[in-house]
């Protein structure tokens, strides 16, 4: 037997010089990585839609993503019709309490930062538009003459959008206006004027926006929306003095629904500057003092690498299931695939996705800003619907459960505020979808009380059982392929494999009579 080679003492060592370049190597790139990820540079997060959960969860953690990774600059590119009233606050509270500067920049040409996005840019370190771009009317929707009837969501907040209607003694105001603008030649001609400001096609937008987002006149106000609109007022304006922006335009874009191009915001003092491009936004920020958590900083931003930031598989998932249309979708098919599973019980796979989505629509309900009355009328409807699959009536509770459903869905969300809406062509679906469903129930139901009975006593009535065993007035039969205890008014004379006739049945005993 021959003896184990002993371990030569040069490869050891050959080997631990290996391990050890390998370790050194190993440090250095994660230091390389390390730097990288700390060079100074500019974070530019897209913006854009309404101002919804999701989009204040992807803010909230692209913000903090980008002060841990060291970065100079954040900036919001910027295009939204406005929002939620609680999201906003969400967005503004991550940005005063962020270590890095961040900046809201109104872009492309042609994007805005109404309502809810003006808040947000009134409370950035910096506040840049494009050309062509407008921002404003700040006035919550339910104020500017929304359906929303003063009501606030769930967290205390106030929708914000863009919609309004003008009284006929505002539209005949604004027509005389119009008529003596003429007269003075101060409208001019249109494509004179376009030549002379590149900015017309904005300003006609942000005038359209702000006629429409006007909101009626404090005597016509009930006190909760005066109460609305003041906490808006002072929430905007405690932003503007925080920045040393023009609070009183603020104001002006929450009690009057105002509106700026790019260029008018810069002259009023509502933004610091108009930027081109991303480039030219750093180049201008370069060397304003901003104030960070209560320290003034000193940007430096010339020359700055840029690092675009687009939505994650997290926020497209949040952002499909904070649409109040999925939201619905997924309640109906969760309350469907339960009833399935119970009228079949053993089939699981309806119980299974059912019981998903009812979960996962629960949780897009908790999120979306709620009218309790539509959110009742849902319930009530779902619950109409279920008792006629297992009561059916004929089609009364499954055609009241319909409208219920579709009343609650038209009102459950407040469909003036941006993405907020609710699909008319899905509540359509779900109308025809669940009239066609009670009246296939009803249906079945009628033709189930035309059949004829075909268990029971009355059925077995006249039928033939043949003896098993018989003594006198009882005995066993064998009757439908079960085993009968049998008896008889008077005593029989019958022996194994006789053949009788049931004349009734009591409880579990038959009473028969000879065949003949």
């Amino acid at each position: 037997m021959s003896k184990a080679a002993k371990p030569n003492p040069m490869c050891r060592a050959a080997r631990a010089v290996r391990l050890a370049v390998l370790g050194a190597l190993a440090v250095l790139g994660a230091a390389g990585l390390s730097a990288q990820d700390s060079e100074p540079r500019a974070v530019v997060v897209e913006t854009k839609g309404a101002v919804t959960p999701a989009m204040a969860d992807y803010l909230t953690r692209s913000i903090d993503a980008a002060a841990e990774s060291g970065a100079s600059i954040v900036i919001l590119e910027m295009d939204t019709p406005g929002g939620l009233d609680s999201s906003m606050r969400d967005i503004i509270s991550a940005i005063l309490n962020s270590p890095v500067p961040v900046a809201t920049y109104v872009s492309p040409a042609g994007a805005r930062a109404a309502s809810a996005g003006t808040y947000i840019a009134y409370a950035s370190h910096v506040s840049a538009m494009a050309p062509a771009t407008h921002l404003g009317a700040a006035t919550p929707v339910a104020i500017g003459g929304g359906g929303g009837g003063g009501e606030e969501d769930e967290n205390g907040g106030m929708p914000f959008g863009l919609q309004a209607e003008e009284t006929p003694e505002e539209e005949e105001a604004a027509d005389a206006a119009n008529g003596a603008q003429d007269e003075n030649g101060a409208n001019g001609d249109d494509a004179a004027r376009d030549e002379d400001n590149p900015d017309a096609a904005a300003e006609d937008a942000a005038e359209e926006a702000a006629e429409e987002a006007a909101p009626p006149p404090d005597d016509q106000l009930t006190a909760q929306e005066r109460k609305a609109i003041n906490d808006a007022v002072s929430y905007i304006r405690g932003l503007a003095e925080l920045r040393d922006r023009n609070a009183d335009w603020a104001e002006r874009a929450v009690r009057e629904a105002a509106t700026l191009t790019s260029s008018n915001a810069e002259a009023e003092g509502v933004i610091d500057f108009v930027a081109s491009d991303v480039p030219d936004l750093l180049e201008k920020a370069d060397g304003m003092v901003v104030e960070v958590n209560g320290a003034e900083v000193t940007l430096e931003t010339a020359d700055l690498a840029i690092e675009n930031v687009e939505p994650d598989w997290r926020t497209a998932f949040l952002s499909v299931l904070t649409n109040p249309n999925v939201a619905l979708i997924l309640m109906l098919v969760g309350v469907y695939g339960l009833i399935f599973e119970f009228l079949n019980p053993g089939a699981l796979v309806p119980g299974t996705i059912g019981g998903i989505s009812l979960l996962l629509g629960m949780y897009s309900l908790a999120m979306l800003p709620l009218n309790w009355a539509g959110a009742g009328l849902l319930l009530l409807g779902l619950a109409l619907i279920v008792a006629e699959a297992f009561a059916p009536s004929f089609g009364i509770l499954g055609i009241g459960g319909t409208a219920a459903l579709v009343l609650g869905m038209m009102i459950m969300f407040d469909g003036d505020a941006p993405g907020m809406e609710v699909s008319i062509p899905l509540v359509g679906g779900v109308a025809v979808t669940g009239l066609i469903l009670t009246l296939i129930i009803a249906r079945l139901a009628m033709r189930s009380f035309k059949m004829p009975v075909v268990i029971g006593p009355d059925q077995t009535r006249d039928t033939k059982a043949q003896v098993m065993d018989w003594q006198g007035r009882q005995g066993h039969v064998w009757l439908q392929g079960e085993r009968w205890r049998a008896r008889s008014d008077e005593p029989l004379d019958l022996a194994e494999g006789d053949m009788v006739r049931i004349e009734r049945i009591d409880t579990l005993t038959v009473t028969v009579a000879p065949a003949d």
